[in-house]
């Protein structure tokens, strides 16, 4: 197979930290507040602004509260579980890495006595079926390591009485959020939003903050996860005032990308230009000989984390161990190539490709990087076969 001609302009397509919003440069940092205190007038301004603009962009319902928390993502998660849980029954759904670590949380870590764990392997779904109004639910809209989102939020009632946390982190900004269904939203700002890494949001809904009001959970709560003392919600954590020292410079840079997406038509575009990365990659996997996704129901598709595997007898023959090996070495020529880095699948993941097709990636970047992809594939598979 023929070399390409032409690269990516933009060849960057990791998973987090994602790629940075077109035009970015250094000096879109120019105007953080360095050297200030995160509790002056001029630093919690920002924090401000970064909450009330992650609610106009997302559409985030006026009564839901909205809080910048340590730890990214994961650190997010972990406080609304420690906080929230232990009231009532939990169910955790599972099908990839980052949502088996929540399942091993209530699994393991937690003393829950009434849980539902229910976990399924990569590219599949599980069954939300028996899901019970009555207990609360852990989930992960989009499962970043195995390119499978939830089809829909029907299994969620209307009716519920539990409450609702959702990993969203690599499924908002680029998916549209049913936030009647949501009591707690989580994500950070290194994916979709392509800034940079360390910070987390923590949405709450009406219910949740009634539930940190009116209940205490038996453990102990360590203070950076504290949403609540002595059953008073601690409303400072929603209106800029942080609980650990946040990076004014990584504010500075979520306010870019944030203003960017303003820009280009707010959540309506953002959902538009995900979507078109996932089509380009299913009409090339269409007529492809070498590749396939990984999901394998077109419904449970991510047009954010696109992952897609090799289907080839000659790979499909291989043993694990090999299998990572050679896509391993097709990583390498792409980057070698500087056609495209990042695009290895999780560890843990089966061995394959995973495309970032979030906001930030402009359109044009995906259709140029799959022949590269295919070219890389065909090279690997012609030197192990000399």
């Amino acid at each position: 197979m023929e070399k390409p001609s032409e690269k990516p302009h933009y060849p960057y397509f990791s998973s987090g930290p994602c790629a940075k919003p077109p035009g970015w440069s250094v000096d879109k940092l120019k105007n953080a507040a360095v050297s200030r205190s995160h509790r002056s007038k001029a630093a919690v301004d920002k924090l401000q602004e970064v909450i009330d603009k992650s609610r106009q962009v997302l559409g985030i319902p006026d009564d839901y509260h909205i809080g910048i928390v340590p730890a990214s993502d994961t650190g997010a998660v972990e406080m609304a579980m420690w906080c929230l849980l232990g009231q009532r029954g939990v169910e955790v759904y599972s099908w990839e890495n980052f949502g088996h670590d929540w399942n091993i949380d209530a699994g393991e870590q937690l003393p829950l006595k009434d849980k539902v764990l229910v976990k399924a392997e990569y590219g599949q779904l599980p069954d939300f079926s028996k899901s019970d109004s009555k207990n609360d639910i852990v989930f992960t809209w989009n499962g970043t390591t195995a390119g499978v989102r939830i089809k829909n939020t029907d299994w969620i009632s209307d009716e519920r009485e539990g409450l609702v946390i959702c990993d969203a982190t690599s499924a908002v900004f680029s998916m549209q959020m049913d936030w009647p269904k949501l009591d707690v939203v989580t994500y950070s700002w290194q994916k979709v939003l392509g800034s940079e890494a360390a910070h987390g949001m923590l949405i709450l809904s009406p219910r949740a903050v009634e539930r940190l009001e009116s209940y205490t959970p038996p453990w102990p709560v360590p203070k950076v996860f504290r949403l609540a003392d002595n059953q008073k919600f601690i409303k400072g954590i929603f209106s800029g005032a942080t609980i650990n020292t946040p990076s004014m410079i990584s504010v500075e840079d979520v306010l870019n990308s944030l203003n960017w997406s303003i820009e280009v038509g707010g959540i309506n575009e953002l959902v538009k230009i995900s979507e078109n990365n996932l089509k380009i990659v299913s009409d090339w996997i269409e007529s492809n000989e070498n590749f396939e996704f990984l999901a394998k129901d077109p419904e449970t598709r991510s047009c954010t984390s696109i992952c897609i595997l090799p289907k080839d007898d000659w790979f499909v023959n291989l043993d694990d161990g090999k299998k990572a090996q050679v896509m391993k070495e097709v990583c390498s020529e792409l980057e070698n190539n500087e056609a495209g880095y990042d695009l290895n699948s999780y560890k843990t993941a089966p061995p394959g490709i995973r495309i970032w097709g979030g906001s930030t990636v402009e359109n044009k970047n995906v259709q140029m990087v799959l022949p590269w992809i295919d070219w890389a594939y065909e090279k690997v598979k012609s030197d192990h076969n000399k």
